[in-house]
């Protein structure tokens, strides 16, 4: 009779052994690292384009990130890199890219790729400017008094802009009312301008995903050597800035810089576009 209560004992604490085998095994293969994320201060024109639609979920499924994508202008960018409020950043300013990586808040800056920005106007072009130099249009622009849309948000596109003002010896300010400041991205940008009937500095990725709500808005102004647009990747220095994402901040610089992801660049928009929106460096 003593037996009984022995056996089933001795039956129960086998299953328990045989259960704790199999289900080790299980338990390890099935265990998956947690998702940390991984901030990306980026300019407007990367979002509103849709490049980074296309490239988030690549990336996400190779890494073990989750990227959560802030899209300011490029000034704003930086700023977050300067305050360490961001991993990485994708932006387009190099003058202003140089000063973050001199002062030591950002590391490993990579070329990417380039477009070029586009003085885009209304197809009846009040001004005058269609095939003009940029200087030549400022000018006209300027004379007729016609509207100009600024971004006037520090952002690549503005600082742009502003260049090409004082390179043209022209005061916008000169313009008076005419001058318009959105304090708004590139696509929110192009919509007012369209509006308005006016005219504005865009670069073309933004320009060509952004058409079909404009479609009497045209590229009027291109191919000048100072419109051209280079993007740069760059990971916001953990040794400044210790709560940075170290090690994803590096895993998204080698991710946007790799052959795989170059080719993605290289064919983005040629289907939809006949052309791509992004150009790479040989």
């Amino acid at each position: 009779m003593k037996l009984k209560p022995l056996l089933s004992f001795m039956i129960v604490l086998m299953l328990a052994i045989v259960t704790g085998c199999t289900d080790s095994p299980a338990k390890k293969t099935s265990a998956k690292k947690e998702k940390t994320d991984l901030i990306l201060a980026t300019t407007t024109s990367t979002q509103d384009s849709g490049l980074l639609d296309l490239l988030r979920p690549e990336f996400e499924e190779k890494h073990n990130y989750n990227l959560k994508i802030i899209a300011v202008g490029t000034g704003q960018a930086l700023e977050m890199g300067t305050r360490g409020e961001a991993d990485v950043l994708l932006v387009h300013a190099p003058a202003a890219e140089e000063e973050l990586v001199k002062s030591g808040d950002a590391i490993n800056r990579q070329k990417v790729m380039y477009n070029d920005f586009i003085l885009v106007g209304p197809s009846e072009d009040p001004a005058g400017v269609n095939g003009l130099s940029v200087p030549e249009a400022l000018k006209k622009i300027t004379d007729a008094k016609a509207a100009f849309l600024s971004r006037g948000d520090d952002s690549g596109t503005h600082k742009k802009e502003l260049e090409l003002w004082k390179k043209s010896t022209i005061d916008q300010k000169s313009l008076g009312e005419a001058y318009m400041e959105s304090g708004q991205g590139m696509g929110a940008t192009l919509q007012i301008a369209a509006e308005k009937l006016g005219y504005t500095l865009t670069d073309r990725a933004t320009f060509l995903a952004q058409k079909k709500n404009m479609p009497e808005t045209e590229i009027l102004v291109e191919g000048d050597e100072s419109l051209l647009n280079i993007y740069h990747v760059m990971q916001v220095n953990n040794e400044k800035h210790e709560k940075v994402n170290e090690e994803g901040a590096k895993a998204f610089v080698e991710f946007m810089i790799a052959e795989d992801t170059k080719k993605m660049i290289k064919e983005f928009g040629v289907n939809e576009y006949g052309e791509p929106l992004f150009f790479l460096f040989e």
